[in-house]
């Protein structure tokens, strides 16, 4: 009995590296390993071999809010960061605190800055130059990106799949068209919420992309059916077009990428006008449109 007693393992005893990290902290949510890194000196020790060692690093999971130390200490030693995602501290979150992490993570496949509106072009500066193999941007909200910023971005990231850009103001048509010059493996475009994006932007997309599935013009008051008849013409795998808003687009164009299947956040129009008599009258009458 003694003997047995005295052989008892703790999960501490366990090897941290080999076995606690890839096989049981791996299934734990992040706000988890928060709290469990304040149970004693060795907990926080082994967490931060995890932290240092884990390829996702998502905030959302973590709280509702995270103070800006406990980011810096969280990431300090991590090198092989794959995916990023800033939620959750984009209302403190500064050029300071991210380009430390950015600067020594050079596999980043997956970013995301959305609403990160404290930050400045030197943190997509310092994206483009280390992180030569991203795949997926999300810059929703951040109005400091400008021209030359994305310039840099497309002249180093090429491989680039999908980057959101909506209420990017600053950027006109130029920027987008030397995006989609160089950054051709383009799956996901969104521009929606500029009223500086025109057909110019939206034809060289079209002619330059090929492989665009999904595409955000919400809200681009200046584009016109002209732009969409070639993305018609060009964008043979598109799935999705958003044109909410965007008043100088018709059924006539649109048409032709529903017979396609191309799902269209716009109903016809004798779609709308049925919810709008619905609306009015309360229900939605029987019309026979047999000739």
């Amino acid at each position: 009995m003694e003997g047995s007693a005295s052989c008892r393992y703790q999960l501490l005893d366990l090897p941290w590296e080999d076995v606690l990290v890839p096989h049981v902290l791996c299934f734990l949510p992040m706000h988890h390993l928060v709290i469990l890194q304040r149970v004693s000196k060795q907990f926080q020790a082994l967490i931060q071999v995890y932290l240092a060692n884990c390829r996702s690093f998502d905030l959302s999971q973590v709280g509702p809010c995270i103070p800006k130390q406990a980011f810096c200490n969280m990431l300090r030693d991590n090198k092989v960061l794959q995916n990023l995602t800033l939620q959750n501290c984009s209302e403190w979150v500064t050029d300071k605190e991210l380009l430390p992490v950015i600067g020594q993570n050079h596999h980043l496949h997956q970013i995301d800055m959305n609403g990160c509106d404290r930050l400045s072009r030197q943190s997509l500066v310092a994206v483009s130059l280390s992180c030569a193999h991203l795949k997926h941007l999300s810059l929703a909200h951040c109005e400091w990106v400008d021209s030359l910023s994305l310039r840099s971005l497309a002249d180093h990231c090429v491989g680039l799949e999908s980057i959101n850009l909506t209420a990017c103001r600053q950027l006109k048509d130029e920027a987008v068209c030397y995006l989609a010059r160089k950054c051709l493996k383009l799956k996901s475009l969104s521009v929606a919420v500029n009223a500086n994006i025109s057909d110019v932007s939206v034809e060289e997309v079209a002619k330059n992309c090929p492989q665009m599935e999904h595409l955000d013009l919400t809200g681009c008051l200046r584009v016109r059916n002209e732009s969409i008849r070639t993305v018609v013409e060009y964008c043979t795998k598109l799935q999705s077009l958003k044109v909410n808003h965007c008043h100088n687009i018709t059924e006539t164009t649109l048409g032709l990428l529903r017979k396609r299947g191309v799902e269209i956040d716009v109903e016809p129009p004798l779609q709308r006008a049925l919810v709008l008599l619905q609306d009015v009258v309360g229900f939605a009458p029987f019309i026979n449109l047999q000739i």
